[in-house]
């Protein structure tokens, strides 16, 4: 008895979740348009559909009308989300002078948008005779001359046409009516229409041979009504125009890239999981390109909406017993249902008994089966999610120049996305590092134990993929103890993973700002300025191509355990030839950091990293960030202010106080006149980074000292070489270094 008691609980509480049917629309939108449903991405309000699904309910008419959004779109009269379709009403393109006729057939779609006309449910039409109809793509993709649809309806004579009444002959088979699939699913085309036949001015009067129609049709329907559509036409052209209403069948779906908030990402498979709702499946799209647009569906034994959570609900199959037969008891069960014969369950006993547990593991070993089935198939998609990318990301052309050149072969590493998976424990939050304006950094450890640092970009976007190639192709040409090493990169993902050094000290910036309690020394300081200007001089003038880093700053500034700098994120980095001077570019930079020459004239040259190294030498001098709240709480500029500072002779006013002890006054004064003119508003007026390297040796090896100082300077290499490129001579008021130096004995302390 209890058993029975528990078998009816179950059925009774099925039964409840089954009443509580989940919402087909956002919450607080309206789900139908008088009698039509609109299910979410669709909507007919503000904050209720998806970017290209709003729609238009008039509720004025009785019954209210439901259309496409836009001034001229169809009216809609039904959405299919299992299928992906949406049904709309077109009219017939007619033209009463069959000389030619140039037509569009749109519907009101938005081009780019996502709802297309359907290739596989529709057909192209036309009727006329001695008509040529041609279906030509309406889209910036193809040119206008590209038909994608062609028939032709001939009929020599008068005598030749079927007679009116004669629905036997009237088929649509290219005797006064043809049709043709259409091959492209696309927002609008262009529809042309020829006359084949000189028309004698006689036969001119007849309607038949002046009007032709054309339309684009659901198949279903046309197929059904096509006898009845060509004998109305042969009575009277004119009122099948003006009384037929033309049923057409869109598809819709999602892009992957801008609705990817709509799917769950499976890292372990690469690819799409399942829409919002649990129990939803992914299915590719029928228009478009398979990688590009997808759908989801309910999976199998649900229905619902899986755009909205929870909103794929149990079948209860037992209601249903047309589509899902039962000879005995049937017992409704999530996703599936059981049916049991029809004795009663206490008297169940001896072979059935048997029966049963050899059927249910049966069953069961079926869904075993199936699920290692499934799997194989989500492991081959995978793999081919994994190759097209490799493709896309230059993986082959990386691969030949690996294994042509040596030196790259071996700096560099292609890493499988299983390895670095491994490494970071699938990406585990856990092992984040940080993150920079190009991505977020992991920790990984290899399977050699080696520990490295893999960077992962937080958009899906051309320009992030753009910038982490570039980095590579960069990075894999410098060779400098001061530049971060890139051990290798992973091609398999839409955007390419990087794979660095360990870094384990974090970031200049975490050291000046006060993230860590570690206080830098002057002698620190100082090293640190001289190892990131070699790095520079490196990237400007050593490297085997010259490369502008563009970014420079402190969280740019790597620090190693023995507080060694490195030089990273090269991802806006640009690499010039020899003969360049300097190139027009898109303008990327740090606010605080930005070279404003490069700001407002858009031509980056070297002179652009040699400013924003000129504001960390002001932020290693005074501890003061780029950008910082003044007295009036504004923000206010670190560099503008350092300058206006030495320009006042009160520089001592923002100073570090501990690094003027520590280093002393002339060193400090020194480094200080460096950073002033690395930060002067005209780019030839600033030194060159072997220049800016030169003078902090000078002073990290205690060769530049107060009482011998005018001797030093008439010896430095750069006495000849004033900051301004090839016409910096007598005359103009640029200051070569050895000037500045001499300049600031005359400085009251």
């Amino acid at each position: 008895m209890d058993t029975t008691v528990a078998v009816v609980s179950l059925l009774f509480l099925q039964l409840l979740v089954t009443a509580l049917a989940a919402p087909i629309a956002l919450p607080g939108c309206p789900e139908t348009c008088g009698d039509i449903t609109v299910p979410y991405p669709f909507g007919t309000r503000d904050g209720c559909f998806r970017q290209g699904f709003d729609l238009i309910c008039d509720e004025t008419r009785h019954p209210p009308k439901l259309s496409l959004g836009g001034d001229h779109g169809a009216e809609v009269v039904g959405i299919s989300l299992p299928d992906g379709t949406v049904r709309i009403r077109t009219r017939i393109l007619d033209t009463s002078s069959l000389q030619q006729l140039n037509g569009t057939w749109s519907a009101g779609l938005r081009p780019g948008g996502p709802l297309a006309l359907s290739a596989r449910h529709n057909r192209f039409v036309a009727m006329g005779c001695n008509l040529l109809a041609n279906l030509v793509a309406h889209d910036t993709l193809y040119s206008a001359s590209d038909r994608i649809g062609v028939c032709a309806a001939l009929c020599v004579s008068l005598s030749a046409l079927p007679p009116p009444r004669d629905a036997s002959s009237a088929s649509c088979s290219g005797v006064g009516c043809c049709q043709t699939p259409v091959a492209r699913g696309l927002s609008s085309y262009t529809i042309q229409l020829n006359d084949l036949a000189q028309r004698p001015a006689a036969a001119a009067a007849s309607p038949l041979l002046v009007h032709a129609v054309a339309f684009i049709a659901d198949q279903r329907w046309f197929r059904g009504q096509q006898d009845a559509l060509k004998k109305n036409f042969l009575d009277d052209p004119r009122k099948l125009v003006d009384s037929t209403v033309v049923p057409t069948v869109l598809e819709w779906s999602l892009h992957v890239d801008a609705d990817q908030d709509m799917f769950l990402y499976d890292p372990g498979v690469s690819q799409w999981k399942r829409c919002i709702s649990v129990n939803s499946v992914v299915v590719d799209a029928v228009n478009g390109n398979a990688f590009d647009r997808t759908r989801c569906n309910c999976s199998r034994g649900y229905e619902g909406n899986p755009y909205i959570a929870d909103g794929c609900q149990d079948i209860n199959e037992c209601l249903r017993p047309k589509v899902y037969p039962c000879n005995g008891t049937c017992i409704n069960m999530q996703g599936t249902y059981g049916c049991s014969a029809k004795k009663n369950i206490i008297n169940l006993a001896g072979p059935f008994t048997l029966t049963t547990i050899v059927v249910g593991f049966g069953l069961l070993f079926s869904l075993l089966g199936v699920a290692q089935v499934t799997k194989k198939l989500k492991k081959r998609r995978a793999k081919k999610f994994r190759q097209k990318f490799f493709r896309k990301n230059h993986g082959l052309l990386l691969q030949q120049l690996i294994s042509s050149n040596k030196d790259i072969a071996e700096k560099m590493k292609i890493f499988s996305l299983q390895e670095l998976e491994q490494a970071t424990n699938k990406f585990d939050h856990n092992r984040i590092l940080g993150g920079g304006g190009h991505g977020t950094v992991y920790k990984g450890i290899l399977s050699n134990q080696r520990v490295v640092a893999i960077k992962k970009a937080k958009n899906v976007m051309q320009r992030e993929i753009d910038e982490f190639i570039n980095e590579v192709v960069i990075l894999s040409q410098t060779n400098h103890r001061n530049v971060v090493k890139l051990f290798g990169c992973c091609l398999e993902t839409e955007v390419p993973l990087l794979v660095y050094e360990f870094i384990s000290n974090g970031t200049l910036s975490s050291y000046l700002h006060g993230q860590l309690e570690n206080h830098l020394s002057w002698k620190d300081r100082l090293r640190i300025a001289l190892e990131t200007a070699k790095a520079i001089a490196y990237l400007h003038s050593a490297a085997s191509i010259s490369v502008y880093h563009r970014d420079i700053k402190c969280a740019n500034i790597l620090l190693t355990d023995t507080l060694t700098a490195k030089v990273s994120d090269f991802g806006a980095s640009r690499s010039i030839t020899i003969d360049e001077t300097g190139i027009l570019t898109v303008v990327q930079g740090t606010y605080g950091y930005l070279d404003p020459e490069y700001y407002y004239t858009s031509r980056l040259t070297e002179k652009s990293d040699v400013y924003s190294f000129g504001v960390i030498l002001a932020e290693l001098l005074t501890g003061v960030t780029p950008v910082f709240s003044s007295h009036s709480s504004e923000a206010t500029s670190l560099a503008s202010h350092f300058v206006s500072l030495m320009r006042d002779n009160r520089l001592l006013a923002i100073l570090d106080t501990q690094i003027v002890l520590e280093g002393g006054v002339e060193d400090v004064e020194v480094v200080a006149r460096l950073a002033h003119a690395c930060l002067s508003l005209k780019g030839e007026e600033r030194p060159t980074m072997r220049q800016v390297e030169t003078i902090l040796e000078d002073v990290q090896s205690s060769n530049i000292h107060h009482n011998s100082q005018t001797i030093r300077v008439s010896q430095s290499p750069l006495k000849d070489q004033p900051w301004k490129g090839g016409n910096g001579g007598e005359g103009t008021r640029v200051y070569s270094l050895e000037k500045e130096f001499i300049h600031s004995l005359e400085i009251p302390r």
